[in-house]
């Protein structure tokens, strides 16, 4: 299963159960009861929480996808020839020295989302999960895409 179709299948899956707890939600609400109306409308708070976080994280992922088959169309993809380990992790010294390179792309040209998109897998490839979604979401930003 391709994983477009498992993001799919996720969501799909998240929506039902979204449905179910509202419908609780509801139920609770219907009581009367002060306790019950009370947790009734806090249940209902949690599926429209849920359903923000989940768009967003689909249009970042709609937005990276977008950016990658540009960027393979102009063979601007960064290639992945890192040397790893038996673990199938880069090894941080490969990683740190293109994460360098990198770097200094970014600094050369600011506004580059090109730049931003193959920090971001640097960023990856040296561990930084965090830093990773920052650069990718600025990358993002740049190219229009606009990831919320």
């Amino acid at each position: 299963m391709t994983g477009r179709r498992t993001a799919l299948l996720l969501v799909g899956v998240l929506a039902v159960y979204l449905v179910l707890v509202g419908w609780r939600g509801v139920l609770l609400v219907r009581t009367g009861d002060a306790v019950a109306v009370a947790l009734g409308l806090a249940v209902l708070v949690l599926p429209v929480i849920a359903a923000v976080v989940v768009a967003r994280e689909v249009r970042f992922g709609v937005a990276t996808q977008r950016m990658a088959r540009e960027l393979e169309a102009a063979g601007g993809l960064p290639v992945d020839d890192l040397p790893r380990r038996p673990s199938g992790r880069v090894v941080r010294g490969a990683a740190d020295a293109t994460f360098a390179g990198r770097r200094a792309e970014v600094e050369a040209a600011p506004e580059d989302w090109r730049a931003w998109y193959r920090l971001a897998v640097a960023y990856d490839d040296a561990g930084d999960r965090r830093r990773a979604r920052e650069a990718m979401r600025h990358a993002a930003r740049l190219h229009g895409s606009r990831p919320a």
